[in-house]
């Protein structure tokens, strides 16, 4: 069995995860290749990464940058292997057997077609300024994995994930979508569409750059962008029904609180924003921040049409 490690690289330097996956591929003997593509990342980083050209089996430098979902696509172009291991730039290897511990997971369960690991970041707390997103990171997305077979397709996440190849050649990435923002959950609600299994196991990676408060919530806007639009098709959007923000959109969307949300967020959207830029405050802020923008979104699509 092989397998083909892809890293999407945008803007980072992704020597030390390429070197620790080389290490073990090479002490292990483990058939695998690394393919990395760059998404047009600053010439900056281009030079970093340069010297990794020899090192790993292809490395593809875009000059125009296609998203998250089409680079992802793109890589059954260049990979080899019966098995795709997905892995973001900013990860980095903590498990001794990162690579041997999927590969056992296949061969005890030959009938797996895709498996999620799991995300980690420090356990000590940041600095303010970067208190958000790790914040949202410790108490919704880093879910051990007894709580994430709960919910085999919301606790999906694209940062470090493996898929049999065929698969992914039949439920590709929806390429329409090239914004940051939801893309991971409506890939796993697609494969749950097409009756997918999503098995999910202990084998984290760790999360290596953590995103300041500011960066964070610009990302909040652009993902619930994003969502806007995915939601603007009935299709997607019935298949978006599980997601939660989605949830409390729809369950308010005809109901009067609707005009009351957006009064009370056109009032004090910028407050809860500089309340959230400060880092340590409860979720339910973000969550509310999220909920006034998707309002926000959804009627400004409106009144466009």
């Amino acid at each position: 069995m092989k397998l083909s490690i892809c890293i999407p690289v945008y803007n980072f330097d992704v020597r030390e995860l390429v070197f620790d996956l080389k290490r073990e591929i090479e002490n292990e003997g483990i058939d695998a290749e690394i393919i990395l593509i760059d998404d047009a990342s600053k010439d900056s980083f281009k030079e970093i990464n340069q010297s990794l050209k020899n090192t790993v089996h292809h490395f593809i430098f875009l000059e125009k940058n296609i998203g998250r979902s089409r680079i992802r696509n793109h890589f059954l172009t260049f990979s080899t292997g019966e098995y795709l291991l997905f892995l973001d730039c900013d990860g980095k290897v903590v498990g001794k057997n990162f690579l041997k511990d999927y590969i056992q997971f296949i061969q005890n369960n030959p009938q797996t077609e895709v498996m999620y690991g799991g995300r980690t970041v420090s356990g000590y707390l940041p600095d303010p300024d970067h208190y958000l997103r790790w914040k949202f990171a410790v108490e919704r997305e880093n879910l051990p994995v007894e709580s994430r077979i709960t919910k085999p397709y919301l606790s999906f996440q694209t940062n470090n994930f493996v898929i049999r190849k065929d698969i992914l050649e039949k439920n590709c990435f929806n390429p329409e979508f090239q914004k940051y923002g939801y893309e991971d959950l409506l890939f796993a609600m697609d494969l749950k569409t097409d009756n997918i299994k999503i098995d999910h196991i202990d084998n984290p990676i760790f999360n290596n750059d953590l995103e300041s408060n500011v960066i964070y919530l610009e990302k909040v806007e652009e993902s619930v962008e994003s969502l806007s639009h995915m939601l603007k098709d009935e299709i997607l959007r019935s298949k978006l029904s599980e997601v939660k923000l989605v949830k409390i959109y729809n369950k308010l969307a005809n109901s009067p609180l609707k005009f009351i949300l957006n009064i009370f967020f056109n009032m004090r959207g910028e407050s809860i924003k500089r309340k959230l830029s400060k880092g340590n405050v409860s979720l339910r802020y973000l969550d509310i921040y999220k909920l006034g923008l998707l309002f926000r979104q959804m009627s400004k699509g409106k009144s466009d049409n």
